[in-house]
């Protein structure tokens, strides 16, 4: 596993790998990963018939390829699936996947991929899981949405040097560094090959935008614009689609980071069905069920904002009393009665009345999380809210009622020491950044990292490294049981007498989370969920290329052997699909469950 893997992560869930004699990489077909067979699907331990339960892994890939998806069978530890997120209609892409969710009756599989960021195509792929086997079955075939640009009309073009300015007929929000598409310029008087007429045809990258005029470099050599023609010439802005949601079985909506828009998907034509737009930059998403029927939310980091729309036709309603920073995740209770956000930015979680679209406010003030929260894990079996602040190193649990006009109350704050026992000299402080917990309620699990610049793990030499781990607590005392480790041998390195263990890997730059998160760039180093049926708790490590398997019960029900394998004990480590260029892994960023 090499530091050469450089895709900024983004999303895997499910996939067939399927790599060619040369060059190893994904092509858009789907075939069975049959244990034993290619290099993920070693042979296991059959899975339970009676406790069919699956996890899906969401993966970035090296750049210019598509990131793929991969089932795991709780029961057998296996990987039983695993696919390319392009799909045969759309070969142009899936790279960069930004969030992979499943229909609430667990019966379609979709990840949001911004492919428009490496040249490709921004999509939302689509597929069905595979079925219990005692063989890797394989998904379904992988369908592709392609989404719409938004485009708006050119009025003048300038140029100064190599900086060109274009006018637009209205202002459009895309941010440095984005991609604008330029079409039906036309140059009168330019013959090839002396002048090239469609040399202000074409991609470019945009370097400042204020309002409808944004300027470009181009270096190549212009043609003089005197005389052009510019009836018919637009501007195009790719979504970058970076959110899923839904609660229906039959819709999907799509947070669009580049167009500031949120899209219907209707699943059955797979086909974008309308369109709704919102504040700067959405960057979440929660459907909530609430009595004044469905509606959808919408946090919108650029504007500090939050969208509320009716699910049935995307109309807005207008949210009251929002008064947070950079809002970074929203969820929805399970009543459908209240919706909470947190904002990044100065740390407020804030509590919005679904019947009204206002915001609560607590006598003292909306609850403090610290600037830099970044995840909300709602547990719905203790009703509870755990926030995770990699900034502070803090956890945050809440329930989610008892407070003044039914807010959410403080339970307990945990903090995280810097360093911890697992990084014994030279290392950040432990950044936490995702949460889940047991059906059984029993306990809960916090995956965090630490980084070095120089490593002290011997195995991994003195370069940058990052270490991730696993905080177990009890659900009930809110003690910590253990900290884990979570890399095993094989595939990482122990000593010959099986006494010391690899516990670091290489930092992976792309796998480090921006201070803000924008797509491209990855959301979580480390991320954890855990299983339906409170077996295992798995864990994706960016880094590392591969997902941890934890015991989670007191005994494995696959060990035919009779021994009991105790509670919170670190199993194996399930690899990520190989990138595209064959030799390194894809960085896992994302799990989700199904049934």
């Amino acid at each position: 596993m090499s530091p050469r893997r450089v895709g900024g992560c983004a999303a895997v869930v499910l996939s067939i790998l399927l790599w060619a004699a040369c060059g190893q990489v994904y092509r858009p077909v789907v075939l069975p990963c049959t244990e034993g067979g290619l290099p993920n699907c070693p042979v296991e331990t059959p899975p339970t018939p009676s406790n069919f339960h699956e996890v899906f892994v969401i993966s970035n890939n090296t750049p210019s390829y598509p990131g793929g998806a991969m089932q795991i069978d709780v029961g057998g530890d296996s990987i039983i699936a695993e696919t390319a997120i392009n799909g045969p209609n759309a070969p142009n892409g899936g790279q960069n996947p930004t969030y992979g969710t499943i229909f609430p009756n667990f019966t379609k599989v979709f990840v949001a991929s911004a492919g428009s960021l490496s040249g490709g195509v921004d999509l939302v792929s689509s597929f069905t899981p595979a079925v219990q086997s005692l063989v890797g079955t394989g998904f379904g075939a992988v369908t592709a949405a392609s989404l719409p640009a938004a485009t708006e009309s050119i009025t003048t073009i300038t140029e100064a040097g190599s900086t060109v300015s274009v006018t637009l007929s209205a202002p459009l929000s895309v941010p440095q560094g984005y991609t604008v598409v330029i079409t039906n310029v036309v140059i009168p008087n330019c013959n090839p090959p002396a002048c090239n007429p469609n040399a202000y045809d074409g991609a470019f990258t945009v370097t400042s935008n204020s309002g409808n005029v944004l300027t470009y470099t181009d270096s190549t050599g212009l043609p003089t614009l005197s005389g052009a023609t510019l009836t018919g010439a637009t501007a195009a802005f790719p979504p970058v689609p970076d959110f899923l949601a839904t609660t229906q079985n039959n819709a999907m909506y799509i947070a669009n980071y580049n167009t500031n828009s949120v899209f219907a998907l209707n699943t059955a034509q797979n086909i974008v069905s309308n369109t709704a737009a919102v504040g700067v930059h959405p960057v979440a998403m929660a459907e909530a069920n609430a009595t004044v029927g469905t509606k959808l939310y919408v946090a919108n980091q650029g504007s500090n904002s939050v969208s509320s729309l009716n699910a049935i036709d995307l109309s807005p309603n207008v949210v009251t009393g929002f008064t947070g920073t950079s809002p970074e995740w929203v969820t929805a209770r399970g009543d459908g009665q209240r919706v909470y956000v947190i904002t990044q930015g100065d740390g407020q979680l804030e509590t919005i009345d679904t019947a009204t679209d206002t915001v609560i406010v607590p006598p003292a003030g909306n609850p403090s999380v610290g600037a830099g929260a970044n995840f909300i894990f709602l547990d719905p079996n203790l009703n509870r809210l755990y926030i995770t602040n990699p900034t502070t190193g803090t956890l945050y649990v809440f329930s989610d009622t008892g407070g003044p006009g039914d807010t959410p109350s403080l339970i307990t704050t945990i903090s995280f020491p810097a360093p911890a026992s697992l990084c014994p000299t030279g290392c950040s402080a432990v950044a936490p950044v995702s949460v889940t917990a047991l059906a059984d309620e029993s306990r809960f699990y916090v995956a965090s990292y630490q980084t070095a610049a120089a490593c002290p793990d011997t195995f991994v030499g003195s370069v940058p490294c990052v270490i991730p781990q696993l905080s177990v607590f009890d659900a009930q005392s809110f003690a910590l049981k253990t900290t884990l480790k979570l890399l095993t041998n094989p595939p990482f390195q122990s000593n010959s007498a099986g006494t010391q263990f690899q516990y670091a890997v290489p930092t992976v730059t792309s796998c480090l989370p921006a201070a803000t998160y924008s797509p491209g760039t990855t959301r979580f180093d480390v991320f954890t969920v855990a299983s339906t049926d409170s077996s295992k708790v798995y864990v994706g490590m960016c880094d590392a290329g591969a997902i941890a398997v934890v015991n989670a019960a007191d005994n494995n029900v696959n060990n035919t052997g009779g021994t009991q394998i105790p509670a919170d004990t670190l199993l194996t480590n399930l690899p990520a699909a190989f990138s595209g260029a064959g030799t390194d892994l894809q960085n896992p960023i994302l799990m989700f469950t199904g049934q």
